[in-house]
């Protein structure tokens, strides 16, 4: 179908699945970089690399002259020097971290060529529906801040600190998320364009449900940031440690004396204590969307039930662990699966048909 001028309004079914596989594939690797994202913040591997070369930097060390100059230049940060230096480290142990930066950075570079080539073939054979563009330009660009801002929170422990900043960290991983929203929103839009139905529209519900689950991922970035998973204690079928914290429901060691903007968002206790109980009010709200989604899909209720779920377990696990690497990370990675959900269910809330 064509508007007078030639353009196209849809393309044929031929021509839009393609772009929606395209874009759920890259949605993936979205979900796969926050993974090893999350891997490289518990090993404490983000600032092992201290320079950003967009191009060369896709290639490791491959002489042990190479990495003795990406070690030296590793001991002048503040992480070595205060902690991993007196603490003994070795090349061989720096190797290990500098591996899960690399690969954060060089899956980063994947995503970006895998958005860009295919957008530029889509684009040329004039295959992208009319009003997409603009869209997807946003997405490339979105992509295109996000290494940015993953630069400029590297830098924060290089010069500042012995730790990344937990709010560049946290700008960092909503950003992602932002990302992996706007590629899952544009393929399910893309595939009710396949049916001949309208875009879907942002109701009330759908707008709430994904700011309170915002909010709940905000305190979980600046929770991994700050460290604040480690402060509740920990231990198996510690009750001590979940629903309480160190034995008491509420905290005792929050320190108000910098004043209530630095408790709310730099202690690490108090962000512990509000990630922990808001993930509660993201529950209810998610049951709400459910249940009123499951009028029109049972299987989007059901995938939104599934996420939140298992997102809690792995939430108690990770603390009674003390924050196993693993279960943390799974935490993480279902965490970006529930928010693909509730776009999933804020989608189908705001359909027009």
């Amino acid at each position: 179908m064509r508007v007078p001028d030639g353009r196209p309004i849809i393309g044929t079914t031929d021509d839009i699945l393609p772009m929606v596989r395209w874009l759920l594939f890259v949605a993936l690797l979205v979900l796969a970089i926050i993974v090893v994202g999350g891997v490289t913040r518990l090993t404490e591997s983000g600032v092992s690399i201290v320079e950003w070369k967009p191009v060369t930097g896709a290639i490791p060390p491959l002489s042990e002259a190479q990495w003795q100059a990406e070690f030296a230049a590793y001991q002048q940060t503040p992480q070595y020097t205060q902690i991993n230096g007196p603490a003994g480290m070795t090349l061989a142990t720096y190797k290990f971290i500098y591996f899960w930066e690399w690969i954060h950075r060089l899956i980063a570079r994947v995503i970006g060529l895998a958005f860009a080539l295919p957008l530029a073939w889509f684009w040329l054979r004039g295959t992208i529906p009319l009003g997409y563009k603009p869209r997807l330009l946003a997405l490339l660009a979105l992509g295109g801040l996000q290494g940015t801002i993953g630069w400029w929170m590297v830098t924060s422990g290089i010069v500042n600190d012995v730790k990344v900043s937990h709010f560049r960290l946290a700008a960092h991983l909503l950003t992602a998320f932002a990302t992996l929203a706007g590629l899952v929103w544009t393929a399910l839009d893309l595939l009710a364009l396949k049916r001949g139905a309208p875009r879907a529209r942002f109701t009330g519900l759908g707008i709430g449900t994904l700011l309170v689950l915002v909010i709940q991922l905000f305190y979980g970035a600046l929770l991994a940031g700050l460290r604040a998973g480690y402060v509740a204690g920990a231990g198996w079928w510690n009750w001590d440690a979940w629903p309480l914290m160190q034995g008491s429901f509420y905290p005792e060691g929050v320190d108000w004396s910098l004043g209530v903007r630095h408790a709310l968002l730099s202690d690490p206790y108090l962000v512990h204590y509000l990630h922990r109980w808001w993930a509660w009010t993201v529950v209810l709200v998610l049951v709400v969307m459910a249940r009123k989604v499951r009028r029109r899909k049972r299987r989007i209720s059901v995938a939104i039930h599934a996420a939140f779920g298992t997102q809690i377990i792995l939430g108690i696990f990770t603390v009674w662990s003390g924050v196993n690497l693993w279960i943390a990370v799974a935490h993480q990675l279902v965490g970006a699966l529930t928010l693909c959900a509730a776009i999933w269910g804020a989608h189908a809330l705001g359909r027009r048909v």
